[in-house]
């Protein structure tokens, strides 16, 4: 949809359309901060790529728990997170750009569509970016691990994320202070 067409007249379509969208893009951009951040989006997601090293490592460890990884698997494992991590520092910093030309579009006296949907493509191609060299980690990662231990592995990873899971699930439902 061309941001430049919406209707923001009180007559047919009226500003909700417009205000629906600059809400996704404002929740979009806030989403894309969470990435930039360097924190982690899901368990066996981006952000064991996104953090310092000490942090990788321990999670490399973590992750490696139980699935009987060699000495050897556990240091090819790391250098190749390590080289993802080192890898994707100029885009987390790209993101963190984004992230405030986003706010600064937000706070602006109006809002410009246009330069919001065109922050919105920057994300869309900053993450598209993200993602192929996760992916490609991934790969790598699974072609040190055996089948076996790459299914322990899967199963460690959606213990943890069914974990997180349950603590958003139970700290949403916590009373406010």
């Amino acid at each position: 949809m061309d941001a430049s067409k919406l209707d923001t007249t009180a007559g047919r379509g009226g500003t909700r359309p417009w205000m629906a969208g600059m809400l996704l893009a404002v929740i979009g951009t806030a989403a894309m901060s969470v990435w930039a951040q360097g924190r982690p989006l899901q368990a066996g997601g981006p952000g064991l790529f996104m953090g310092d090293p000490a942090h990788m490592e321990r999670g490399i460890d973590h992750l490696l728990k139980g699935v009987d990884a060699t000495d050897a698997q556990r240091a090819k494992i790391k250098q190749i997170v390590q080289a993802a991590t080192g890898d994707l520092k100029p885009q987390r910093e790209a993101g963190r750009a984004l992230h405030e030309q986003g706010l600064q579009l937000f706070m602006a006296p109006v809002v410009d569509a246009a330069a919001v949907e065109a922050l919105r493509q920057q994300s869309q191609a900053l993450h598209d970016l993200v993602s192929k060299r996760v992916t490609q980690a991934m790969l790598d990662i699974s072609a040190v691990l055996t089948p076996e231990q790459r299914v322990k592995l899967g199963e460690r990873i959606q213990q943890r994320a069914e974990k997180m899971r349950e603590h958003r699930q139970h700290g949403a439902s916590a009373p406010a202070n």
